[in-house]
């Protein structure tokens, strides 16, 4: 797939990223409510130029250990049984880089290289976590974009601030009630190892705010 800086494509987040305002901090600089990190963000710092919900075959798994929030990073696998929530935003290719570039902790800058690797749709990522990007199907006429790992992963509980921002990214996404969200969540592998219902409602009662933790 060769695509330029100015392209358009469909960055597809799963994880905290579903959050608007959690996306931003990549695309703008920042550091969101929870974390533990600055983002220094794109070269260019536009907002999408729209985001729509969409559904993916598969599901969430945490694994790992977030050095941003502590405890488990979600990851997509296409390969589970269910659906997996997902939110499009409509970004040049030039942001998309920057934004792996940045899951990366690498300098923003450069374009991705999405060359030939004898696997159609799945390229390396410049990531010690993430290490594919894939093209997950077009949208608009626009490539759907996301990045996972698709190795054996070791399920690992995720931490509170970031199920918190999950949990307010899907209500931005979806329609979903305060059981539903709860409920996709407690689905996902490595989250029920520590977490129960009553405590993910509570999180999904608090407010998200800087510093909070």
């Amino acid at each position: 797939m060769e695509l330029g800086t100015e392209d358009p494509v469909w960055y597809v987040a799963y994880g905290s990223n579903l959050l608007a305002a959690r996306f931003g901090c990549y695309l703008a600089g920042g550091r969101p409510p929870g974390a533990s990190r600055t983002y220094a963000g794109c070269r260019d710092r536009t907002a999408p130029r729209r985001d729509v919900a969409v559904s993916l075959p598969g599901g969430l798994v945490f694994a790992g250990d977030s050095a941003v929030w502590g405890g488990g990073i979600a990851f997509y696998d296409p390969e589970a049984d269910g659906e997996l929530v997902a939110r499009a935003y409509l970004l040049s290719f030039g942001q998309f880089s920057d934004v792996v570039a940045q899951e990366a902790r690498r300098p923003v800058g450069a374009d991705l290289l999405l060359g030939s690797t004898g696997s159609p749709g799945r390229w390396p990522a410049p990531s010690g976590v993430y290490e594919s990007v894939l093209h997950l199907d077009d949208l608009d006429g626009h490539p759907m974009l996301t990045i996972t790992s698709l190795e054996d992963l070791e399920p690992a509980p995720p931490s509170a601030p970031y199920l918190r921002t999950i949990l307010h990214g899907l209500a931005e996404t979806s329609a979903w009630s305060v059981a539903e969200r709860v409920g996709y969540l407690l689905a996902a592998r490595g989250v029920s190892l520590v977490w129960n219902r009553a405590e993910l409602r509570g999180l999904c009662e608090r407010t998200l705010a800087p510093g909070d933790g």
